[in-house]
């Protein structure tokens, strides 16, 4: 039977004591801050604390939280978010880190105690631009070798910086800066006469 959030949550105080900088009981969840420097020593703690076993990180993901909640964010950009589900003992948490660099988001990489992070490490750098310290091969994975930039970045252009296209007198694929003018399309809405009427007249 899993632990009720509460307990879960006092269990992490715990055992991560004042690694913790922000513990939070949200909708039956437990989500934890952490600093970046104790990153990895946390997460060997929450895989190998005999309480804890979280021997299954389910998901990591970057954020940009420039204008988090269209508000003006004071603190640092980026972070990164993890899930991890101890299999076990069928309880689950959040764990986030923020980067202390905005210009070089850096963090180290979880791969020698989380395998599986391996992918999900090298999409929040192709996405995000994060980069993952000691990570074996932390290179871009779903978008293009030559792509400039981070899409979710939040200062990401809309319409990107360059486009991509076949050219039937190179006969290859070229890169050239984007053509498409920007534009606000405002829908025109027509509607019958009658429209909105019951017809009880």
């Amino acid at each position: 039977m899993p632990l009720a959030p509460e307990t879960l949550l006092a269990r992490l105080q715990d055992t991560l004591g004042d690694q913790i900088v922000k513990a939070t009981l949200a909708l039956g969840e437990v989500t934890l801050e952490v600093r970046a420097e104790n990153w990895i020593e946390v997460c060997r703690q929450l895989r190998d604390d005999p309480g804890l076993r979280f021997d299954l990180l389910i998901d990591l993901c970057g954020m940009d939280y420039s204008a988090y909640k269209d508000q003006p964010w004071d603190g640092p950009r980026f972070a990164v978010v993890i899930h991890l589900l101890s299999v076990v003992k069928n309880h689950r948490v959040r764990v986030r880190a923020f980067c202390a660099d905005d210009d070089l988001p850096l963090i180290a990489s979880l791969v020698d105690v989380w395998p599986a992070v391996n992918w999900f490490e090298r999409e929040a750098f192709d996405m995000y631009g994060i980069v993952f310290d000691g990570h074996p091969d932390l290179r871009r994975i779903l978008t293009d070798y030559g792509f400039i930039g981070h899409p979710f970045r939040k200062d990401f252009p809309l319409s990107g910086h360059v486009e991509m296209r076949y050219d039937p007198e190179l006969k290859r694929v070229v890169y050239q800066p984007v053509t498409v003018e920007p534009r606000v399309v405002t829908p025109r809405i027509v509607r019958e006469d009658t429209y909105g009427d019951s017809g009880r007249g």
